[in-house]
This record gives C-alpha cells, structure tokens and sequence, in this order.
C-alpha cells in the first residue's frame, strides 16, 4: 500500500460511491478476464481427475499430462526439480529459438524464479559489491520502477540514473548514457546497465538500431546488460515492433555476439497472460563464465517459483497452436485483448490532447501512460505548504475528489521541475473510460482552482 492510499484511507465521507484503481499493472485486478487455456491447463494439473473427463479440450490434456509427469509424485504439491519443472525450462527455450531464429538455448543457461523482479535482485547480487572503498553502480533509467532501485540499494549497490528524452518520444539516448557513465565513475565502479525495453512507466519500444548503439556501449564500456523485457508481447503501435536484445545481438556478430554478457527478463504475471498472482518469471544468461552460472545455480535454487506460476510460464512459451483444439479460443481472446487495450490507448490520447496542460508521449506498448501534467505555481505552492510532491498532491487531490486512484511520476524519477502521473492502461474500457471522465472533471475544477 503507497503513502497516497493510506492518506486517503481516513475514514471520511467522500463524494463518489467507490474508488476506481488504475495504478497497479494487475491486470485481472482491473477486471480483465483470465485465458481460457491457461486456467484449464491450471485446473486440469490441480485436479488430474479431469483428465479422465470429456470436458477439458485433449491439448489441455496432453499438456497438462506431460508437465504432471514431470512432477515428482505426479503431483502439484510436490517440489519441484531445481530450479524449475525440465518441461517448463524446455518450453522456454523453444519460445527463445522462435521468437529469435537460431538454436534453441541451453536449459542451464535459463532460470526459472517466482516473477523477473526476483530473478533480477539474483543476478543483483552476482554483480553487486556494496562493501569496500569503492561500491559497484549500475546505470538505470529515470523513470523506472522503483522496486529496481531499492533491490539495488538493499545490495548496498548505487543507482545511476540516465534520463529517458521525453521530448524524442521517450527515447534512449547516447549521449545521456555517457554522461550518466562519466558521473558513474565519480562516485562508485559501474558494472551494468539496466534498460526496460518495451518502457515501464513510459511505454516506448527501443528501434533495432537504439538496441545496437546501447549493445556497442556495453561492449565499449565492458557492462553487463540487464534487460527488462516482460512487456514484450504488449506493443499497440501501428509500424512498431519489438525486437529483443538477444536476437540484435547475435544478428550483431563478433565481438558482440560472443562477449557482450546480458541477462534478458520476462514474465507471466506482467506480460499479456497477466498472471500477476501465480509468481513466475524466467531470466536468460547470454555470454557468462560457466562457473558464474554454476554459482547463478545455487543462488536460483533457493527460490524456486511456485508451481502454478511454472504452468503459466509453460503456458507463455508454448500455447495453443493453429491446428490444436484450443487455438480458436485462445486466438480470438488475446485478440479481443489486445483490441481492447489498442482502444483504450486511442481513447487516453483523445482525452488527454484535450485537457489544458496535460501532455502524453505516444504509448507504444507497455501497460502504463505517463503524461506529463505542468501544474500552475499556486498548486505549487501548495504543495510545498502541505510538504507534499507536487504530483502527489495532485494525485491525492484526485484521489479524494473523484475516487481515481493513480500514482505520482516522482515514484519513479523524473526530471527535476516535471510532474508526471501514471496509469494502467491494460483495463476493461469501461473502467478506462470512468477514470478518463473523472479525471477530466477534476483536472478541470483543479485548474480553474490554482489558475
């Protein structure tokens, strides 16, 4: 629970019915529907009488009979192998050949873990030396989710901020990251550059070509690169794609290919599937020492993810194809999903262009808008009387006006003299457009307020 919540929860009467909260990434918390797949294939290893039943579809079956047998006991409630179900690691690195071209990865080279958060603080702790005269840094990007920076800082690592350019649509820059690395170098030894690619809070995709200038920095600067990509299959821009950071870089050649060292992150629960509450995620390791993955193994294997988030995971790497059974549902429902929220981010321009004061750089992909709200110097000033953020402020003024229940752009870094607000665009539309038009009535009323 934020700050901004516990605030508003004080007990007094409000003038609306219910709270309406778009500020968390849960998708299925906003009332999106689960897939169908997914919840029968759940189903189906939780309660292996269905097997023996006709009501599931015999792709459900045959995937849900393959990952039991893989189980040790033949059951969900036993531990599983370490770190994760083989079939799982199997599936994972067959989505990896695909989506990239090329062999398949090696298992071993794949961690499975209970969300990419936690599979990020591990390979943290592989790079972090937060003792000593000179701690490591690792370059990460203003605006970023905070629970990056504080698993750094509980490493005793130091964060470096590069600032994303949000007049150039939220781009990555050259130039910002070599000044951020000439900083870096003042204040502690940087080791790794962290990069969320499709953008979280902002929503940008990076081009191939953003990917290969950032690759040839890491090489030229010897850093690690971590990569946050568990928004990769959430892209709603016409003539914009995702592109991996592992496939640019074999499609880079020597000495990239072979010595760039990178750790590329995905998830169910963040991803399309929007499996928040079933814990799983998966980290690949390209281009590290064995023996450091040997070590990553032992660190992995104290936190193996829980059962049902490895069958999301299974779900994820390998769902319904056409032909199967279940492939007409599952297609028509990530359809529907992805029209959905293609609407939703039409519908948050339109209104946003609309409001005095309000700016949006265009969502590409993602699951959060992040306009940019300049606030007139009286709210300013206010905010500073009531010790409060200016976004803050405006948040809670919203919070408690209207019942709209986002977050604050200073909770993920911003430049200094900008105020931001944050908002979760993979929602029902119905629920996008209640928010929307409460938030163009107390925009309204708050401006003409402090104008």
């Amino acid at each position: 629970m934020t700050k901004l919540h516990c605030i508003f929860m004080q007990g007094v009467k409000k003038p609306f019915r219910e709270v309406i909260d778009v500020a968390w990434g849960d998708a299925q918390g906003a009332g999106i529907k689960p897939l169908t797949f997914v919840r029968q294939v759940l189903a189906a290893c939780l309660y292996p009488q269905l097997l023996d039943s006709n009501r599931l579809p015999t792709d459900v079956k045959q995937k849900a009979r393959g990952l039991l047998s893989e189980c040790h006991g033949g059951s969900m409630g036993s531990y599983t192998d370490l770190p994760g179900i083989p079939q799982v690691a199997r599936e994972i690195s067959e989505y990896i050949a695909r989506r990239d071209g090329g062999d398949p990865p090696k298992t071993g080279n794949i961690f499975i873990s209970p969300g990419s958060q936690w599979a990020l603080q591990n390979i943290l702790n592989l790079l972090v030396h937060g003792h000593g005269e000179v701690r490591s840094g690792v370059l990460t990007p203003i605006p970023c989710h905070v629970t990056t920076i504080e698993s750094l800082h509980s490493l005793g690592g130091v964060s470096v901020p590069y600032y994303l350019s949000e007049e150039h649509g939220w781009e990555l820059q050259m130039e910002e990251l070599n000044r951020a690395l000439e900083y870096a170098k003042q204040v502690c030894a940087p080791v790794a550059l962290y990069v969320v690619n499709p953008g979280n809070p902002p929503g940008h995709v990076q081009s191939k070509k953003s990917i290969q200038d950032v690759i040839r920095f890491a090489l030229e600067k010897r850093l690690f690169l971590l990569v946050d990509e568990v928004y990769q299959d959430c892209v709603y821009a016409d003539n914009v794609e995702f592109v991996s950071y592992k496939k640019v870089l074999a499609e880079m050649g020597p000495p990239f290919s072979d010595t760039v060292e990178l750790a590329s992150f995905h998830s169910a629960s963040k991803g399309f599937l929007g499996e928040a509450g079933l814990r799983g995620g998966y980290v690949e390791l390209v281009n590290m020492d064995p023996d450091v993955i040997k070590y990553a193994c032992t660190i992995f294997s104290k936190d193996t993810a829980p059962t049902p988030g490895q069958i999301a995971l299974s779900v994820l790497a390998n769902p319904p194809r056409l032909g199967d059974p279940s492939y007409p549902l599952y297609e028509m429902e990530t359809q529907q999903m992805q029209t959905m929220i293609k609407a939703n981010v039409r519908r948050v321009h339109e209104v946003l262009d609309s409001l005095p004061g309000i700016s949006c750089q265009p969502v590409e992909g993602g699951a959060f808008a992040f306009p940019r709200v300049d606030l007139p110097p009286k709210a300013l000033q206010k905010a500073k009387e009531m010790g409060m953020e200016p976004d803050t402020f405006y948040c809670l003024r919203l919070l408690e006006e209207s019942g709209a229940f986002i977050t604050p752009g200073c909770e993920y870094g911003q430049k200094e003299g900008t105020y931001h607000i944050r908002f979760c665009i993979r929602s029902p539309g119905d629920v996008i457009e209640d928010f929307l038009g409460r938030l163009v009535t107390f925009h309204t009323q708050f401006m003409k307020e402090f104008s």
